[in-house]
């Protein structure tokens, strides 16, 4: 037999290659290595979503307490008009509904789904429900056991006679406020006290959808009044943001040229609990806070409506929620959103613990509102 060279022998050596359990034992390195990698991008790919996931909770939690707030402190804004005024009633008395414009005591609070007689309630800066007990005709969808919150004010924009720059075209059929700055018989001086001055407020402003009726003046008593549009806002919580989705949103019923439209505002809030300042003794500061003005004080009537007028400050509390769940989160947690109109604390949920997968985050504020507040301080 021949035998092979030792050269010939290292070149088949060399050409050999890998054995089975070779192989066998580079892929299972190579899988444990795959699974390892796998296994980090998979977590970090969760962490990221859950990063995701609170930063678009946080965020929803202060845009909606941002919208509620920033309304709150322009609530009562009316411009250039003062329902207060002692040109308008010299002789009003500090306190009461009747002191208002000369009005009759008034026994219950205004619709605040009306779109005509606006001159009736536009003076009620806020109004509320709590706990959704009554809900209002032109809200759709409300969720049980969070508060409803209405709020009356003019833009700070002027409509007309001349547009301000940057401010919104005037929309047919919506309501607009027009104040006289004007000191004569028919307007600002036109005031023959008494019975008949109840009458005579209406001379000072025009609150109407008609733009003919805008026929109020300047300070000059020559040029027309500018006047502004007016702003009725009901904030709620509905059950769903679109259909049955199931996502608690913070929503607004607008009144417009065709009447309320409600808007989504912010997904994810699951529900907003207020408390109301109350001035008690008509020096513009607040002197308790009630859920509910609407019994505090075991008010009846006329008194609960003086309860409403001399509200100058609201505590907002509002829970928000992530809008998916978190895997492997339960949450055990009791929220405390201020307190029950009884002065209890206002727990969430009511009892036990939610037990679900979603994360939560409760916010506060406290607003004043200066706009009324300011009419009637010393």
């Amino acid at each position: 037999m021949l035998k092979l060279s030792s050269q010939t022998s290292r070149r088949r050596a060399i050409h050999r290659g890998f054995s089975l359990i070779e192989l066998m034992i580079a892929i299972t390195l190579g899988l444990l290595i795959m699974t390892g990698l796998i296994s980090i991008f998979v977590k970090n790919s969760q962490a990221r979503s859950e990063i995701e996931r609170s930063n678009r909770q946080l965020e929803s939690g202060r845009y909606a307490m941002t919208v509620l707030t920033d309304d709150l402190r322009m609530a009562g804004f009316l411009a250039a008009f003062n329902p207060y005024s002692s040109i308008i009633f010299p002789n009003a008395p500090p306190l009461g509904p009747d002191a208002l414009l000369g009005l009759p005591a008034m026994t219950a609070m205004p619709d605040p789904c009306a779109t005509t007689d606006l001159d009736k309630s536009f003076f009620f800066h806020v109004q509320g429900y709590d706990n959704a007990a009554t809900i209002p005709s032109c809200v759709s969808d409300a969720r049980a056991g969070s508060d409803i919150l209405v709020i009356r004010r003019v833009s700070t924009c002027v409509a007309g006679p001349t547009l301000e720059a940057g401010c919104d075209a005037v929309i047919a059929g919506a309501p607009y406020l027009q104040s006289s700055n004007c000191y004569q018989a028919t307007e600002l001086a036109k005031n023959s006290g008494g019975a008949a001055a109840a009458k005579d407020y209406q001379d000072h402003f025009r609150l109407s959808t008609d733009l003919t009726a805008m026929t109020r003046h300047a300070i000059d008593c020559v040029a027309v009044a500018d006047y502004r549009r007016y702003l009725t806002r009901i904030y709620f919580v509905a059950n769903n943001n679109i259909g049955t989705d199931g996502i608690p949103t913070l929503k607004r019923a607008e009144l417009g040229g065709a009447g309320f439209t409600i808007v989504p505002l912010v997904e994810g809030i699951e529900t907003i609990q207020l408390e109301y300042g109350i001035d008690t003794d008509g020096n513009g500061t607040v002197d308790a806070y009630t859920a509910d003005p609407n019994s505090y004080n075991a008010c009846v009537g006329a008194g609960c409506v003086g309860n409403w007028l001399r509200t100058y400050a609201v505590k907002v509390n509002l829970l928000a929620r992530n809008v998916e769940r978190s895997p492997g989160w339960t949450d055990n947690k009791v929220y405390a959103l201020g307190l029950k109109a009884d002065g209890s604390s206002n727990l969430f949920p009511t009892s036990g613990t939610y037990g679900d997968m979603y994360k939560r985050h409760a916010y506060n504020a406290a607003v004043r509102l200066d706009n009324p507040s300011g009419r009637r301080s010393p």
